[in-house]
């Protein structure tokens, strides 16, 4: 049986597609565009006409690829980006009434938990008490464990893409923006991290498409070489790069080693974030895991139904 994992987000549009008899999440097949929904998005976030057109279309070809792909069960799910937005519901009924495909939501609870899933996996026992860390989009969600679902976990939100919409003007942005986003961030984080008592880990892993490129932005292993390379991000040589991403624009940006050219603008933030969020938790070094949520939600259907996902289901697909 092939299990497919579609993952729609702010920016790209991910299909994922494993063979559910290897007991692993390793793909036999793969596809992704980049729509870039979150582009000039109003201020409080609903989905344009523009953009919803821009995501049936993206689905519509999703769907068509899955079938190609001979997939039997597909999870589609949207992400901060539609789950957030005043008009949510009528996205997702407008999209399953064009494409057939019902996209479902995931808390960012729920997110933390399976991204966790896929860390633990990756990493084994051996990694311990395990913090796991990761920026998206539109959310920020870090949880702690020793097993492997988290013992806590928590979401706010401070995606890159939602605080380079929200706070940062110009291309490069002016000092005084940048100085709000780290202010923000800062204040943010520390109202939430003063509420929690995280014990501390042996083994701190850094997820997502944000970590990946400040790893290599500061000097880990190019991607070309392989998921299997040991990459680490530190903190120490990631401070001075928060300064120099704020007074670049984002083309200059996305000619950085690691930097791709959709994720140029929302890099900065990303930086600040990750930055603070390391700061404040005392931690001098991430190991980046390759495994994430996609990987998650296919450890949880090929292991287990013990991890309900409230808002999102496997169907049937040919």
């Amino acid at each position: 049986m092939r299990l497919g994992v579609l993952d729609v987000g702010s920016n790209t549009v991910n299909l994922v597609v494993a063979e559910a008899d290897s007991g692993l999440p390793l793909p036999v097949h793969t596809w992704e565009r980049r729509p870039r929904f979150a582009q000039r998005l109003p201020a409080d976030g609903t989905i344009g006409d523009d953009a919803l057109q821009r995501m049936i279309a993206t689905v519509d070809e999703a769907a068509a690829e899955a079938h190609r792909a001979g997939v039997d069960r597909m999870f589609a799910y949207t992400t901060a980006v539609v789950r957030d937005a005043p008009n949510c519901e009528e996205v997702l009924t407008q999209v399953e009434k064009a494409t057939g495909v019902r996209l479902g939501t995931l808390t960012g609870i729920e997110d933390a938990r399976l991204t966790f899933l896929a860390a633990r996996r990756w990493l084994g026992w051996q990694a311990g008490p395990m913090l796991m860390v990761d920026i998206g989009g539109g959310c920020l969600e870090v949880a702690f464990g020793r097993d492997r679902l988290p013992e806590s976990a928590m979401s706010l939100p401070l995606g890159a893409g939602r605080l380079t919409r929200e706070f940062l003007d110009g291309d490069p942005p002016s000092a005084r923006s940048v100085k709000r986003l780290r202010r923000h961030v800062r204040d943010r984080f520390a109202e939430v991290a003063a509420r929690t008592s995280w014990e501390d880990p042996r083994t701190s892993v850094a997820a997502s498409k944000t970590f990946q490129q400040l790893a290599r932005l500061t000097g880990a292993a190019p991607l070309r070489l392989g998921p299997f390379v040991p990459r680490r991000l530190e903190a120490v040589a990631l401070r001075p790069w928060i300064k120099r991403l704020a007074g670049m624009s984002s083309a200059k940006r996305a000619r950085l080693p690691g930097v791709s050219p959709h994720r140029a603008r929302q890099i900065l933030a990303g930086a600040i974030v990750a930055h603070e969020v390391m700061r404040r938790l005392g931690i001098a070094s991430l190991r980046i895991c390759p495994w994430g949520l996609r990987e998650g939600i296919l450890l949880r259907e090929l292991e287990s139904r013990q991890l309900p996902l409230v808002n999102a289901t496997w169907v049937p697909w040919r």
